[in-house]
């Protein structure tokens, strides 16, 4: 069940002026799925894009890669779940390149403006003859207000779709940002399986573009966790048709910093809702690391919270075995750290300082915050003035059988 995750009503999800989006079903995994979805985009949007770390890479990836780096004007994108296309050698990058050529085709665009994504089962042949024939009718739903159903078709193991929209005023004009992600178990983008696209009507300077695409996704799905995992598809697009009349062109232009503090705001939303929907959640855990002295350091001990299997599950059973999130900051790789400098809370309890046990901590106290389905936790080290967050969930029964029969 998704902890405390919101789904706007559809009369709240705002249509993005130069975006249109059809989806149908290609029995690709389930006969009764919709699970390809095609976003038609107008002439002059810009579109750039983040994607896995991962060396094995999926074949769609390496082809959105490819066709991003020949700076040709993108036109469309196509998405299909069922099958990640991953680990499926020279025949998945055929496979990718026809994605791209069916709905070029039907959409009479060029294939090399057609980005293509994929998410679901790795290392098995995607059935692409089953895409190329739906191809058509998802070509004949395009519209500007599927954003909704968008959010479905793009759903895997997800129990719920993750939908942001929101319009805001800057220098005068109404933009608008409306944003779709999906994924619940091997995420740990490193820029799981996670896609994310976010659209807005403003007009953006395709390099700046491309700039604030890898901002924004350091600082939103770059902080998110369910179990360390980095998949083979992780993708963020950011796309920007420019037709509600705001154009920013650089970082000092009128509007850009607005813009850009609501564009954080929409992919943070968006990369949150994976995490309160991750596979058997029943906590949503923020991990707050203050007075490091750098980032790097900051991010090392905050994911070795976020990754403990111990720490994770004595959160699904409510257990203040805090001593299990000391050992994870001992162990993060600050070799100089000074224990005795640091301390941790649990939500709003001081637990720890001065290398020990707090003398006034109560375990009840600690029960109490950890019963709880919103959790915080925050370590000050005592180094610095650097601050990071990352997002996670706790670990239960409920994980461990999705990811079992996740095949079957």
């Amino acid at each position: 069940m998704a902890v405390n995750l919101v789904i706007p009503e559809r009369d709240a999800i705002h249509r993005v002026a130069g975006v249109e989006i059809g989806i149908t079903s290609a029995g690709i995994r389930k006969a009764d799925k919709k699970d390809l979805t095609v976003f038609r985009l107008a002439q002059g949007t810009a579109v750039a894009g983040v994607f896995t770390k991962n060396r094995f890479k999926a074949a769609p990836v390496t082809r959105c890669e490819t066709v991003l780096a020949n700076k040709t004007p993108i036109q469309a994108l196509v998405i299909n779940t069922g099958n990640a296309n991953a680990g499926t050698g020279r025949p998945g990058d055929e496979a990718a390149l026809r994605m791209c050529q069916a709905t070029a085709k039907n959409l009479g665009v060029s294939a090399d403006a057609v980005l293509p994504f994929s998410t679901g089962v790795i290392l098995e042949p995607l059935p692409i003859e089953k895409i190329e024939q739906a191809m058509p009718n998802a070509v004949t739903d395009l519209a500007e207000n599927h954003w909704h159903e968008a959010a479905y078709s793009i759903m895997t193991t997800d129990t719920q779709p993750k939908i942001y929209s929101r319009q805001v005023s800057i220098e005068g004009k109404t933009v608008t940002i409306t944003g779709i992600s999906k994924g619940a178990g091997m995420i740990r983008p490193n820029m799981a399986t996670m896609l994310g696209y976010l659209a807005t009507d403003a007009g953006i300077n395709q390099q700046l573009l491309d700039e604030l695409v890898k901002e924004l996704a350091d600082q939103s799905f770059n902080r998110i966790t369910v179990d360390g995992d980095t998949s083979t598809n992780d993708a963020f697009i950011a796309m920007a048709t420019g037709q509600s009349g705001l154009t920013i062109d650089r970082r000092g232009s009128l509007g850009f910093e607005q813009l850009r503090e609501a564009l954080l705001a929409a992919a943070t939303d968006l990369a949150c809702k994976i995490v309160r929907d991750a596979e058997g959640a029943t906590k949503f855990i923020t991990i707050r690391v203050e007075e490091a002295a750098t980032q790097d350091e900051a991010l090392k001990v905050a994911y070795a919270i976020a990754h403990s299997p111990l720490v994770k599950t004595a959160f699904f059973a409510s257990d203040p075995n805090l001593g299990r999130i000391l050992a994870a900051i001992g162990y993060a790789g600050i070799d100089d750290l000074d224990v005795d400098q640091v301390k941790l809370w649990l939500g709003d309890v001081l637990v720890a300082q001065d290398g020990g046990r707090h003398p006034d901590y109560q375990e009840a106290q600690g029960q109490a915050v950890m019963q709880g389905a919103e959790i915080l936790v925050r370590v000050a080290l005592g180094r610095g003035s650097i601050r990071e967050t990352v997002y996670t969930c706790d670990f239960s029964h409920e994980y461990v059988s999705i990811n079992a029969d996740y095949r079957s």
